[in-house]
Order: structure tokens, then sequence, then C-alpha cells
């Protein structure tokens, strides 16, 4: 263990720390447009979050949550970068742990890497829908008291979980700031 020592003026305060933080938007990208990822990434900004995290799914986590045909993985985050260097957005970081995998990842596997990765609070930005699954498994009472909820738009129905701890999620407004 190394003991470096920082001189530094009698009286000094370090500035405290302004952005902190994680916002991870956790989808399968399939039908997310450019808007949206607008929307997410002023979201990320306006709330000023250190990390604003992409997590694509992989199709096998897809088809086992939604049961809907998806492209590719390797597409879907093609896509993801290309958008990311067209906006010029180079603090954006889209997570490679499902690409890695490549096979099914259960959501408390993903929030156990992200709390090990990304730094504390954690927020998860999702779709209505994927909230709305989320608040389904058996799991979701356990993560709720660790992070919050974003939830890209109103849901047309609420799970009863989300009902139950809806002081713990909030809805985004349409347009980007």
């Amino acid at each position: 263990m190394t003991n470096d020592n920082m001189k530094v003026p009698f009286g000094y305060e370090p500035a405290p720390e302004t952005r902190k933080g994680t916002l991870i938007f956790y989808d399968s990208f399939e039908a997310i447009s450019d808007q949206e990822l607008e929307i997410a990434a002023a979201v990320a900004r306006e709330k000023s979050f250190a990390k604003f995290v992409l997590y694509p799914l992989h199709e096998e986590s897809v088809r086992r949550m939604a049961k809907s045909p998806v492209s590719a993985y390797y597409k879907r985050e093609d896509r993801l970068h290309e958008w990311k260097r067209e906006s010029g957005r180079e603090e954006v970081i889209v997570d490679r742990l499902d690409g890695k995998r490549k096979k099914y990842t259960p959501i408390d596997s993903v929030l156990r890497h992200i709390a090990e990765t990304y730094p504390a609070p954690y927020f998860l930005y999702l779709t209505p829908e994927t909230a709305n699954q989320f608040a389904s498994y058996s799991s979701f009472e356990d993560w709720i008291v660790k992070l919050r909820l974003i939830v890209s738009s109103e849901p047309d129905r609420l799970h009863a979980k989300l009902e139950q701890y809806r002081h713990r999620w909030e809805v985004v407004s349409s347009t980007p700031v």
C-alpha cells in the first residue's frame, strides 16, 4: 500500500464533486430512435451524472424477456457506436457485458456488474414496457431500494410493484433540453 502525500496550502478544501452517479439505459435498442437517445443523454446531462451507460441486451436476453424478434447484437451495438460518433458524445459508454457473454444475462447479474463497475448512486433508464417487466421479477424489491428508475414515458398500465414503489421512479419529459 502506497502513501502518497500531497502538499496543499493551509485551509485548502477540495471543490465538492458536482457530477455523481450513473445513468444506465437498459434496453434492446431495437426500436429506440436517435431522438430517444438524445432525450436520455439530455437527462444525463441535466441531472449531472458522472457516467451515462448504454446497455444493449443480447438476442437471447431479449427473447427470454420480450419474446419478440430482434436483430443481431453486433448490429444494434454498431448503431449505438455510430450514434455516439455522430452526436459527438464521447462521454457515453456502451457496455459490452452481454456481447462478451453471448447468451442470456439475467437483470440481477447486469445490476451486480454495474454496481461493481460504475460509481453510485444508480439510476436505471427504462421504457415503460421494460419497467413493468422489471417490476414483475422476484428480485425487484431487493433492487428498487438500491437504485432509482427513470421511465422514458408514462406507462399505459402500471405493475402493482411499480405502483407500490412510486416514490422510487419518475417520468421524463419527451423533449430534449
